[in-house]
């Protein structure tokens, strides 16, 4: 099984989150695109894409887009990882005794995530490091934000252009 496609509908999911609520995706597609991130904390390309993710987040807010971690470890390794790598938008836990979240979206690898719009329809999926698709990712939410395009990348900085998971 690959990761779920472009063009494919989203399939659903009520996970817990780091402060004990609950957040489905249903409920964030109601605000706007949803970014469902999933991640493993022992990764070396989630610790490599989580803190372009958070730029993201910090560049846009979370009123008319939202991004989620999805991790598949437990609350409290899942918070270490958050504190070391300055993440401060939501983070869900997958439960890892059988991944349902992570196997519905077809997982093979992390980190795995995906753009998806407000109807369900995944419109970004991108596995691994992927600077194209982070690109695009920006591009998005910008105009889910109808904002102008938000600089990602500090200059000088040394971004790989592709990373497998």
């Amino acid at each position: 099984m690959t990761a779920l496609r472009e063009g494919t509908k989203a399939p659903d999911f009520s996970l817990p989150a780091m402060d004990g609520s609950a957040l489905s995706l249903q409920a964030a597609l109601l605000q706007g695109p949803v970014v469902a991130a999933f991640f493993k904390i022992s990764c070396p390309v989630c610790q490599y894409t989580f803190p372009y993710l958070e730029r993201l987040h910090k560049a846009y807010g979370s009123q008319k887009a939202t991004i989620l971690g999805i991790s598949q470890d437990d609350k409290t390794n899942t918070a270490a990882f958050l504190r070391q790598y300055g993440v401060t938008f939501p983070a869900l836990l997958d439960d890892p005794a059988a991944y349902v979240v992570s196997n519905a979206y077809g997982l093979t690898n992390v980190p795995s995530w995906f753009f998806i719009v407000p109807d369900g329809e995944i419109k970004i999926s991108s596995v691994g490091w992927v600077k194209a698709d982070i690109e695009d990712l920006n591009r998005r939410l910008a105009d889910a934000n109808h904002t102008s395009l938000r600089r990602l990348f500090h200059p000088g900085e040394s971004v790989r252009d592709s990373q497998p998971g």
